[in-house]
């Protein structure tokens, strides 16, 4: 019971800090939201260090960091194979490989279920696929990269939830503060090599350019200014509120590996999509589609299930 409310509070967690990066990607780069979102987050994770606590074995350090590699490298994949499109089938494909890939290595470590367990898993994971289908008009078929960056992303995403749950139970959130140190450190150095590359693109001027130079004192100019900066500073609010609340998510995710089977915590932490859904519906009047209600009829049907098992 216990491990099956984790994993849908956490779902939905996931799912209104992907809502809080999405905002702000609108106003500032994804690139950086993400970076600011691990900076955040591991200054959340430091303050909270001494009242949780956690041992600093070698083993906690190491898979904890690892982690933080393998996130980041999610990440880009995921950006990348949105990127491409369609949306509406390589979202769901990621979140069932994200569960797929820690659920097939819960179970053939020895993990063990009631026969209405495996149920629910199946269960569980049609709800994923349904919850995270937006149906879109004349939406194309997904190209073979776009498919395997995908895979790859939720594969990635698998990997993270297993090597947190290879670290020791005595870590607290040590796992969770290398993670975001590792991930943020690598988001920064590519948001830092993005920057140069663009400053040094933007020194060039091009072949036969006038000079322009009464462009910079157009009317209006200065309000222009003013709402740029007006909008990065939301952008950046909307980042840091992210990554808290994303490390909040993680630190329910560990709790849930912790009492419970990496497996159901895997499938269940796949429904985050639901949280972004039923949050744009509510602050941005965003339709859902009757699909998704399925999709999220059909995920608390399988958390009872879950917990029953």
């Amino acid at each position: 019971m216990l491990t099956a409310a984790l994993g849908l509070i956490g779902a939905l967690i996931f799912g209104s800090a992907d809502f809080l990066g999405g905002l702000a990607a609108k106003r500032m780069s994804a690139m950086v939201v993400t970076a600011v979102a691990a900076a955040s987050g591991l200054a959340a994770l430091l303050l909270a260090l001494p009242f949780v606590g956690g041992v600093w074995s070698p083993e906690a350090v190491f898979w904890g960091a690892l982690s933080g590699v393998s996130g980041a490298i999610a990440i880009s994949l995921l950006y990348a194979c949105l990127a491409i499109g369609p949306m509406s089938i390589l979202s769901p494909l990621t979140a069932v490989a994200s569960a797929v890939v820690p659920m097939v290595a819960g179970l053939a470590g020895g993990e063990k279920l009631a026969p209405i367990g495996y149920w629910a898993l199946g269960l569980a994971l049609v709800a994923v696929v349904l919850v995270g289908f937006v149906p879109e008009r004349g939406a194309v078929r997904p190209s073979t990269i776009g498919v395997l960056m995908a895979l790859g992303s939720g594969t990635m995403i698998g990997a993270f939830m297993i090597m947190i749950d290879l670290t020791p139970t005595d870590s607290g959130l040590v796992p969770l503060v290398l993670n975001r140190a590792v991930n943020g450190a690598i988001m920064f150095t590519l948001v830092g090599v993005l920057a140069l590359v663009g400053l040094r693109r933007r020194r060039m001027p091009p072949a036969g350019a006038a000079s322009g130079a009464g462009s910079a004192h157009a009317p209006g100019s200065g309000a222009g200014v003013v709402l740029r900066r007006t909008t990065l500073i939301v952008g950046l609010r909307l980042a840091v509120a992210c990554g808290v609340v994303d490390v909040v998510a993680n630190f329910l995710l560990l709790l849930g590996m912790r009492a419970g089977d990496l497996s159901v915590m895997s499938v269940l932490t796949a429904m985050y999509p639901a949280g972004t859904i039923l949050l744009a519906a509510l602050v941005l009047r965003e339709r859902i589609a009757p699909v998704q209600w399925l999709g999220l009829t059909a995920a608390l049907i399988a958390a009872g299930m879950l917990a029953a098992a």
